[in-house]
This record gives structure tokens, C-alpha cells and sequence, in this order.
């Protein structure tokens, strides 16, 4: 690896993986011996603030020591967008929090996981692809594998064109043990069309660990470019 691995991990909607991406990406860098960083600056649906679910996956699997806190600086019970969950609260989570933290993982390999898609918003003015533009990290945007991906993914493409962030790659995933025939043509539309790499369908596996483990096989040329 010749350059540090820095990538903010997104999706084109809530539950298509990222999670499960930045997971794969932080073990394996760990594997590596790169001591990287994870944050997750955004987390809402927390059932307990004291252990944010996603915050501490992506804690574990970086094998990291870094205080949650700077992790996860935002993090609310209402399973919301985080912008909404906060006006619920009448809060507006400041800024220069999220930035502060980011700042703290400098010179250090980094995955930062978003919260559901680019346009949800985040507090009252930004969305996650503001967040993404202050990071200046070039994006991996993770989508369904089957039907409907063309769309929501060949818009999330674009949006990222537009406001100029580079993507990595597009990795595919699969939600649940159902597939359908658009499976085997996605990943080659969408990467004629927006030229860009696409990892996966990742299988479905009900086991936690071989889930896990699917994800680790499918990013690992992505570690392996740097």
C-alpha cells in the first residue's frame, strides 16, 4: 500500500450495507497492520447513546483504541434521518464538532460510513454529501444488486459527478436470499455507463461471520490497489 486508504463509505438508501462495507475495509487494513481509523459521524435509531451499534462494528472491526466520542460525535435514539432526529430535539448538531473529530484521524488510513444516502440530511443546512465535500475523501458508494439499482445508483453517480468527488468503486450487495434476473446485467450497465469499477453482487449469507467474510473477499482488491 503506497498511499493511505481514505474512503467515505455511502449508499443510495438505508440498509443496502455499509455497515457491513466498512467493516470489510477497516479488518482488512487492520490485517494489513495500517492501524486505521473509523468514524461513523452520524448515527441515529441508537437504542443506547453510551453504545451506538454501528459506531462500535466499525470500532471492533478496526481493532481500534481511538475514544468513541471521536468516532461517533452525533448520535440520537430516533431512528431519523440525523438531521431530522435533531430538529425533533430541537438541536442543530454543530459542525465544528463533526470537523474537529474528523481532523483527529489526520495522516492515518480512514474509513469514514455515512448515513443512508448522499441527500439525507445531517443537520439544518448540510447533507452527507456536504459532509463528504468538507472530508475531500473520494466516495465507495454501496447499492442493491437487483432491480432498481440502475436508477438509484446511476442518480447517486451523478450527484457525485456533479459536485466533483471522486468514486472509488460501486459495490453491489445483496439484501436478502432472493435475487432476480436483473442481478446479472447491473454491474455491467452501471459501470459502461458511469465508468466506474463495480465490486460484488456480494452474496447473501445468514451467518454473521461468512457475511463478514464475503464482504472481506470482494473489497480486497480495492485494499490491494494501494
Amino acid at each position: 500500500m503506497s498511499r493511505l486508504f481514505r474512503v467515505f463509505v455511502t449508499g443510495t438508501d438505508t440498509g443496502v450495507g455499509k455497515t457491513q462495507v466498512s467493516c470489510a475495509l477497516l479488518s482488512l487494513l487492520a490485517d494489513a497492520g495500517q492501524r486505521p481509523a473509523a468514524m461513523k459521524p452520524y448515527e441515529s435509531g441508537c437504542d443506547d447513546l453510551r453504545r451506538p451499534s454501528d459506531a462500535l462494528a466499525l470500532k471492533a472491526a478496526a481493532r481500534s483504541d481511538d475514544p468513541l466520542d471521536d468516532i461517533c460525535p452525533h448520535r440520537f435514539r430516533l431512528p431519523l434521518a440525523p438531521g431530522v432526529a435533531a430538529a425533533r430535539l430541537k438541536q442543530n448538531p454543530p459542525f465544528t464538532k463533526t470537523r474537529a473529530a474528523f481532523r483527529k484521524f489526520a495522516r492515518r488510513p480512514l474509513v469514514v460510513e455515512g448515513a443512508g444516502g448522499l441527500l439525507v440530511p445531517v443537520d439544518d443546512k448540510r447533507g452527507i454529501i456536504d459532509v463528504i465535500e468538507a472530508f475531500q475523501l473520494p466516495v465507495v458508494l454501496v447499492a442493491r444488486a437487483g432491480l432498481g439499482t440502475l436508477n438509484h445508483t446511476g442518480l447517486s453517480l451523478e450527484l457525485l459527478k456533479l459536485r466533483h468527488v471522486p468514486v472509488r468503486a460501486v459495490v453491489l450487495t445483496r439484501t436478502s436470499p432472493q435475487s432476480d434476473s436483473s442481478e446479472k446485467d447491473n454491474a455491467t450497465w452501471i459501470q459502461r455507463r458511469h465508468h466506474v469499477e463495480v465490486l460484488g453482487p456480494v452474496p447473501w449469507e445468514p451467518d454473521p461471520q461468512r457475511r463478514h467474510e464475503a464482504f472481506r473477499k470482494t473489497l480486497r482488491p480495492l485494499i490491494h490497489e494501494h
